[in-house]
């Protein structure tokens, strides 16, 4: 199936590691023309080894907002143009529940939930001019059920969702998709499960037996399958919705 992703010019905001990293090698592989935006100037020059050489980096935080607008003005003096943000800065790492501080709310909903809307906020005019463009934002099966996660995450991640399906209606008029993908737990290095594998991998196994209908982990490259998916051609008429990665966990 031809995604017609080639020559498109992408912004991937956390796209250094982990699934970001993933999204950006599969819009590689399509021929896409590639912005990479980090905080970590040393991340990004690391992931551009694996991404050829029609990339650039942008240094900047996405809780943000001068930050994203200030990246958004480099993409477009660089491209000339806009045809698809990907939204996925994020980290599940929080308190356990009950053991929220006001400045840990602030703190993780900024980095999960006002990072994807600084961008998108940033981001509009410049999708509008090449219209038709997409969004996708990468929330969390976490957002959509209670599995035991951070209570931070979860909210912000319930937020995102609302916030794109919110969204969904006046983008579209300017000729703009926006969807959310939800992850259900996914391996990658230096990530959470990889942490919890190494701790202990007899309960990691347990969860997935007990918990998960597939009875394994995802890869970062199935995530990014279903982003291309929403970002391409092939998704023309669907907006406002979140495709669930998951392996079957979530039950909603």
């Amino acid at each position: 199936m031809d995604l017609e992703l080639a020559g498109k010019s992408i912004l991937i905001a956390g796209g250094s590691r982990g699934i970001g990293l993933a999204i950006a090698q599969a819009f590689a592989r399509e021929g896409a023309r590639l912005s990479l935006m980090a905080r970590n100037r040393q991340g990004l020059e690391a992931a551009m080894s694996s991404l050829g050489s029609d990339c650039s980096l942008h240094e900047g935080d996405a809780t943000d907002p001068t930050a994203c607008a200030a990246v958004v003005d480099a993409v477009s003096r660089q491209r000339d143009r806009l045809d698809i943000l990907v939204a996925c800065t994020g980290s599940g790492a929080s308190v356990p529940p009950g053991e929220e501080t006001a400045a840990e709310w602030q703190r993780v909903v900024a980095l999960n939930l006002f990072s994807a809307t600084n961008m998108i906020t940033a981001a509009t005019p410049l999708l509008a001019r090449s219209a038709p463009a997409s969004i996708v934002c990468i929330s969390s099966i976490c957002g959509r059920e209670a599995l035991g996660a951070p209570v931070t995450y979860s909210a912000a991640k319930a937020g995102l969702n609302a916030a794109v399906n919110g969204l969904a209606r006046p983008l579209a008029r300017q000729g703009i998709r926006i969807n959310t993908v939800s992850p259900g737990n996914i391996l990658f290095p230096g990530g959470t499960w990889d942490r919890k594998l190494r701790e202990n991998e007899q309960a990691v196994a347990g969860m997935l037996d007990r918990d998960v209908p597939m009875r394994r982990l995802g890869k970062p490259e199935w995530v990014a399958d279903a982003v291309l998916f929403l970002a391409s051609a092939r998704a023309a008429f669907i907006t406002g919705t979140d495709l669930v990665v998951d392996g079957g966990q979530t039950r909603s």
